[in-house]
């Protein structure tokens, strides 16, 4: 029987008791089960619904290889990483608004992996997740994804397949959508993570801090004590390759947080102004934060002018655990000698800015719409006896969570509710949706975006345009929360998937 948990103390029972399960178990280990009866009805599958085509389009093709590679994090720490063209990050793609995109995925590696393109707007047959629009690719096998590039911005790929695994070892990458008249001549991605290199991440020598986190009220509990190395682009500390940029240069740079854990970046003073976030251009202001804090999935672009001619840096909160270790120097293209980022200060954090700091320049809904469906989505941690620790919606867990019913054409209203003591990153697929309220106080600018960031004891209200027919994923994008449980599906009526979840395949979404 699945409970909620109500308090302090019996959070620390269930995290005691459900521990080993936490770190240690996928999905999967569960059996094979089913996908609900009601995505597989009469209707069309989701394999027969329009597909995307070239056209006159041009046509950028691009390979990737998912495969096991030995990655040196910094001069004193290697791990066995899974790639995407034996990198971390992988592959960057980088193609032009417009463009016929085709990737080509062979797996190398000996478990099925496959590939899903985080926040794009694409068919549901190419969004890459196991058992529900495709199934798992076999070791040895290929798959190739198509589909049009529309919306520039700053997306980025990673396996969903058992994720909270694949995803934790490296399979990920930068997927950027240029417009076809750039602003900037710079433009540089940086791709945020975290390891567990020094300790296994399913050590229960971690529970006694975790439960005492839990305590803290920061949501941060389980990365704190599941992860010891931060990266970015997949090196740490002085392995950090450098920004060079001149006094006076602007460059666009693209944050992903391709980790689980929220990220809070100090800029020198006066150096940033926001320019979009989860891929949608925002109001910015300019110099009115020097942090911007990036949750888990999601995506921030800044503009920033280097500000003198001595070395600066782009650092982690240094309040925060591990900040030395996510440090980016920013130095001059001629400087002779290296530059020792620990040296160099990281300013005083101040007006943080986070996902929903900045109004979005174009809105799905001006006002609030008239409304078709309506879906509240509290999450919640609980125990489900005989198993262990789980992760809830609605007091259950996937694939027995309510789903979001509708019909196309529908709009969608959304309340999130966090009664538990650690963050969600909810991420919606196929789909944007536009954040109206938190806390029952509306925006005066509201946001639009694929991926919202609900702390504990907070609520957002959301709307979406149900416009892109399939069966769509809307889960934690702390994959090991997915992983146990808090995912759910947006279910078209008329469409149905004809995949299954563990199987021959083993697909674990």
């Amino acid at each position: 029987m699945r409970r909620k948990v109500i308090g302090s103390l019996l959070i620390a029972i269930l995290l005691s008791m459900g521990g080993w399960l936490y770190f240690n178990t996928p999905f999967a280990s569960q059996g094979d089960q089913a996908l609900p009866a009601s995505v597989k009805q009469e209707g069309v599958s989701i394999v027969d619904l329009e597909k995307q085509e070239a056209g006159d389009r041009p046509v950028k093709t691009i390979n990737l290889t998912a495969e096991s590679t030995a990655w040196n994090i910094n001069e004193n720490k290697q791990v066995e990483a899974w790639t995407y063209n034996g990198k971390v990050p992988g592959e960057a793609i980088r193609v032009t608004e417009g463009d016929f995109v085709r990737v080509h995925l062979k797996n190398n590696l000996n478990v099925p992996v496959t590939i899903h393109w985080h926040g794009m707007i694409l068919p549901n047959q190419m969004d890459g997740v196991p058992g529900l629009t495709q199934n798992a690719v076999q070791p040895g096998d290929t798959f190739t994804y198509e589909f049009v590039a529309n919306d520039a911005g700053t997306y980025w790929y990673h396996s969903h397949q058992h994720s909270s695994k694949q995803v934790d070892k490296g399979l990920y990458g930068p997927l950027i959508i240029e417009e076809k008249d750039k602003s900037t001549q710079q433009d540089k991605t940086f791709i945020l993570d975290e390891w567990a290199v020094n300790q296994e991440k399913q050590s229960l020598s971690n529970m006694g801090g975790m439960m005492m986190g839990s305590m803290s009220g920061d949501g941060e509990a389980d990365t704190k004590q599941m992860y010891d190395t931060l990266t970015v682009n997949g090196k740490s500390a002085a392995a950090i390759k450098p920004l060079e940029i001149e006094a006076g240069e602007t460059a666009r740079l693209r944050f992903i947080n391709a980790g689980y854990r929220k990220h809070r970046l100090v800029f020198p003073k006066s150096s940033i102004k926001v320019l979009a976030i989860d891929g949608e251009e925002v109001k910015g202001k300019e110099n009115s934060s020097n942090t911007v804090e990036v949750a888990p999935g999601e995506r921030i672009d800044v503009a920033y002018t280097k500000q003198g001619k001595e070395p600066e840096v782009i650092g982690e909160d240094p309040q925060w655990q591990d900040a030395d270790q996510m440090r980016i120097p920013v130095v001059s293209k001629d400087r002779a000698t290296p530059v020792d980022s620990s040296e160099v200060p990281v300013s005083t954090a101040s007006s943080i800015a986070d996902g929903t700091s900045n109004g979005s320049k174009k809105l799905l809904f001006n006002g609030q719409p008239k409304v078709d469906v309506y879906y509240h989505m509290d999450l919640s941690m609980g125990m489900n006896m005989g198993e262990g620790m789980v992760f809830q919606i609605n007091d259950e867990v996937f694939p027995d969570t309510p789903m979001m019913k509708v019909e196309e054409g529908d709009v969608v209203k959304v309340k999130i509710t966090n009664s538990g003591r650690l963050n969600h990153p909810m991420h919606l697929h196929g789909h944007r949706f536009q954040v109206a309220s938190k806390n029952g106080q509306p925006y005066q600018d509201p946001i639009v975006k694929d991926l919202i960031q609900v702390e504990p004891g907070e609520e957002y209200t959301l709307y979406f345009k149900a416009n892109n027919k399939g069966e769509w994923l809307f889960h934690c994008h702390d994959n090991n929360h997915a992983d146990l449980g808090m995912v759910t599906i947006v279910d078209y009526q008329g469409v149905y998937s004809p995949f299954e979840l563990g199987g021959e395949n083993n697909n674990q979404p």
